[in-house]
């Protein structure tokens, strides 16, 4: 019983990093940042392993993306984000739609479509924003190359977290709060150009 409240607990905790609730930055990007929009040469990719912290414990998750601006002013690539919740496997599948890049801060941020949910645990698994066809996004951090790089990622968010509803207004709306705020670590490597 006591574990089962514990996960409780920690769903309830998770629900937010999900969303991605991100607030707007406590520092606005200056006109010198330029942002790479759809139409451009913009590309993002990476994959490999997180962990997200959430209390005293600590969630494996693996990533793997591809993210391409084509010359007719479209977006292609593919998403797959997991993480082990406690024994249940959360695991979505999409298609890449839409793309902005801060290549000056090595900041990415992609939005697209889910094709594929294969999560048991609740409320991903059967929750109706969860499901193919709904919006699916994440930011990711490339730190550069070289020992003391640390590229960063954030879990998925979904439809309404922070107030967004589409990938695409997601990507418009390039939130990155101060100090890489709800990013994890990543063992692998994330490419932003």
């Amino acid at each position: 019983m006591r574990t089962r409240f514990v996960r409780t607990l920690a769903l309830l905790a998770l629900a937010p990093l999900a969303a991605c609730t991100d607030a707007p930055p406590e520092t606005p990007l200056t006109p010198e940042v330029q942002l790479a929009k759809v139409g451009g040469n913009a590309r993002a990719t990476g994959g490999g392993q997180y962990v997200l912290t959430l209390g005293d414990d600590d969630l494996q998750g693996t990533f793997s993306f591809n993210a391409k601006d084509k010359p007719n002013g479209t977006t292609d690539g593919r998403l797959r984000y997991t993480i082990d919740f406690f024994g249940q496997e959360i695991d979505f599948r999409g298609d890449v739609t839409c793309l902005t890049v801060d290549a000056e801060n090595g900041r990415a941020w992609i939005g697209g479509v889910i094709t594929a949910n294969e999560s048991e645990a609740e409320p991903f698994a059967s929750g109706e924003i969860y499901q193919p066809g709904k919006d699916i996004w994440f930011r990711v951090l490339d730190d550069g190359e070289g020992g003391g790089a640390v590229d960063r990622t954030t879990f998925v968010g979904f439809e309404g977290g922070g107030g967004i509803i589409t990938s695409q207004e997601y990507c418009d709306a390039a939130i990155w709060p101060d100090g890489n705020a709800r990013t994890w670590p990543v063992t692998g490597n994330i490419q932003v150009r």
